[in-house]
C-alpha cells in the first residue's frame, strides 16, 4: 500500500470516529450557529438539520447520527415526542439525546429525562458548555453533571407530588411499581452505587466514599443500568427518585 493509501484510510478513520451530530430546531438561525459550533471542532461534525422532531428521527436514523441537539418546543412533532421515538426504536439505540430549553425547571424537561434523553442544556450556554455536552452524552454519561439533573428532578417532585401522574408507559419511568422488580434484582452494592449517583456523586466521588476503585464502581454502574434498562447515567438518576430509592429532601 503507497503512503498516499495509507494516509487517505487515516483520514477516513479520523472521520469515523468523530462524534456524529443532528441539530433539531425550528429556528434555523440558532441551527446555523451550533453547525458553525459544532463544525469547528475536530472530534465532532453536525450530519443533519431538522426543524421538527419527526424529521429529527429520521436523520438520526438515516445519518447515524450519534448525538441529538433537541429543542423542546418545536411545531408539528415535539422535541418530547421524538425523544420517546428515538429512546423507543432499538434500532437507535446508541443515540443520545441533549435537550436544549430555555427553562431551568420544566416539567418537559423531566418527562424528556424519562423518556430517554440523556440530560439537558440551557439554550444560552456557553459555546464550551454545548460541546462538552455533546462529549458527555456521547460517552454516555449525565448531561451537565448528576447533581443538576438530581435537583431537577427534586424540585420536580417537591411541587407535584411524584413523576407518575400522566405517564404513558414510555422510557424507563413509570412509577414505583414500574421498577421495584428490577431494584430487586440489585446487588446490595449496586443499590448502594444508584443512590449515591443519584445523590450527585461521580464515579471518583463515589469510588472515594465507598473506598473501591473507580473501574470497580465503573463496572457497578453499567450492571446497574442494564438491569433497570437504563440508557445512561441520566436514567439512573430518574430511576432512583422515581422508584422510591431516594426521596428529595423537602426544604
Amino acid at each position: 500500500m503507497t503512503a498516499e493509501a495509507d494516509h487517505g484510510l487515516a483520514g477516513a478513520d479520523r472521520t469515523e470516529r468523530r462524534i456524529r451530530v443532528v441539530l433539531a430546531d425550528d429556528q434555523a438561525l440558532l441551527r446555523s450557529a451550533f453547525k458553525v459550533l459544532v463544525d469547528s471542532e475536530p472530534d465532532m461534525e453536525v450530519v443533519g438539520e431538522a426543524s421538527d422532531g419527526a424529521q429529527a428521527v429520521e436523520l438520526a436514523r438515516t445519518r447515524q447520527a450519534d448525538v441529538v441537539l433537541m429543542d423542546i418546543r418545536m411545531p408539528g412533532t415535539d422535541g418530547l415526542a421524538a425523544t420517546r421515538m428515538i429512546s423507543a426504536d432499538p434500532e437507535l439505540s446508541g443515540v443520545r439525546v441533549v435537550m436544549l430549553t430555555t427553562f431551568e425547571v420544566d416539567e418537559y424537561v423531566v418527562q424528556s429525562l424519562r423518556a430517554g434523553a440523556s440530560g439537558f442544556l440551557g439554550k444560552g450556554a456557553e459555546p464550551e458548555e454545548l460541546l462538552n455536552a455533546v462529549r458527555i452524552a456521547h460517552a454516555g454519561e449525565a448531561l451537565l453533571s448528576p447533581a443538576a439533573t438530581k435537583g431537577l428532578i427534586a424540585t420536580f417532585l417537591r411541587h407535584t407530588g411524584g413523576l407518575a401522574a400522566g405517564d404513558d408507559g414510555d422510557g424507563p419511568g413509570g412509577g414505583a411499581g414500574r421498577h421495584a422488580e428490577r431494584l430487586a434484582a440489585l446487588t446490595g452494592r449496586e443499590r448502594e452505587v444508584l443512590v449515591l449517583v443519584a445523590a450527585g456523586l461521580s464515579n471518583d466521588g463515589i469510588a472515594d466514599r465507598l473506598e473501591v476503585s473507580p473501574l470497580t464502581v465503573k463496572t457497578h454502574v453499567n450492571r446497574a443500568m442494564a438491569k433497570l434498562g437504563a440508557r445512561d447515567r441520566a436514567q439512573l438518576v430518574v430511576i432512583a427518585y422515581e422508584s422510591g430509592l431516594v426521596r428529595p429532601r423537602v426544604d
